[in-house]
């Protein structure tokens, strides 16, 4: 792992418009790191065709180097001078981009995704973001963009522009501040392969809607003892500097606690994902939820049951990587 950058000046804040998202494309363009909304999480870009552009995410992030990166497009038809798409990766790339939906696929001949982005994988993973200021900063970069969650690897990924600030101010070059994610929680990833499209992550697309889309169940990757095919697969991931206690009824003395649904009490250091229940709620205040109770300095973080179904299971999936053992 890269040792931590030395802060050199304080990372420039822009605005979300025309000159904010003309200065964030400048700035990929000469290689820079621009960390900018998308309406999953925050990302932290830049120019994946320059492996010394990428290198900089590694160092910025303190990256594992073999974990490869998202590259995200304005369009399909950028995406499909990156990648080979079967048929049911054109399937769910026309059903769900732009979109909170990644598609692992073999990397084209043509591809122009550095090696680094890629971590050397014969495959690239491609997305093409909703985020109206997303989509604006990859029409004016004119490339394919590199763009892992603004935050330093292993931390709870960045909701809002002061989130990507406290992980990165000083080591990258700007963050464009368009409010805070839509969405909440990273896009899911989907790897069509060989035939047989697998789930490699939950998130912002339920795999019932996909499935739904390709009409046949899809396969779950398993991931112990291989190494990452794609991002966000990566047993401790997502962690907070407070150990978590998972499925809690309530909290024990000492422990903050992490909310869902209706509670008859308060607790005194306390955060509820959705007071009504609500997935979608509670996905979008996810990580922004966690980062507030860990700045409490909470030794654990007690987190309430969490529904399996539709958006719960992304919601679940980074709750298990936060707390698994580091």
């Amino acid at each position: 792992m890269s040792q931590p950058l030395p802060a050199s000046r304080p990372t420039k804040r822009l605005a979300a418009d025309a000159a904010g998202i003309a200065e964030a494309a400048a700035l990929l363009r000469g290689g820079g790191l621009v960390a900018l909304p998308t309406e999953t999480v925050y990302g932290l870009a830049a120019d994946a065709t320059s492996g010394a552009a990428v290198a900089g995410i590694y160092a910025a992030k303190e990256r594992p180097s073999f974990n490869p990166l998202i590259s995200h497009l304005p369009d399909l038809a950028s995406a499909r001078r990156q990648g080979l798409f079967d048929a049911n990766a054109l399937a769910l790339a026309q059903a769900f981009w732009p979109g909170p939906l990644t598609l692992v696929v073999p990397a084209a001949p043509g591809c122009t995704v550095s090696e680094l982005a890629r971590a050397g994988l014969p495959s690239v993973a491609l997305r093409v973001p909703a985020h109206p200021v997303a989509h604006a900063v990859l029409e004016a970069a004119r490339r394919p963009i590199a763009a892992p969650s603004a935050n330093r690897s292993g931390r709870i990924s960045a909701t809002s522009a002061r989130h990507a600030l406290a992980d990165l101010d000083g080591r990258i070059d700007a963050v464009l501040d368009a409010g805070p994610t839509e969405v909440g929680l990273e896009s899911t990833i989907v790897a069509c392969l060989d035939g047989a499209p697998r789930l490699l992550r939950p998130g912002g697309v339920p795999r019932s809607a996909i499935e739904h889309a390709i009409g046949r169940p899809l396969v779950i990757a398993g991931e112990a003892g291989h190494a990452p095919i794609s991002p966000g697969m990566l047993a401790s991931h997502y962690a907070p500097s407070a150990h978590m206690r998972l499925d809690a009824d309530a909290p024990e003395d000492g422990e903050a606690w992490l909310g869902f649904g209706a509670e008859q009490r308060k607790h005194p250091v306390s955060l509820n994902l959705s007071p009504a229940g609500d997935l979608r709620e509670a996905a979008a205040n996810l990580f922004g939820h966690m980062r507030r109770l860990d700045e409490m300095g909470p030794a654990i973080i007690a987190v309430a049951r969490i529904p399996e179904h539709g958006l719960g299971e992304a919601i679940n999936d980074r709750l298990r990587r936060a707390a698994a053992p580091r």
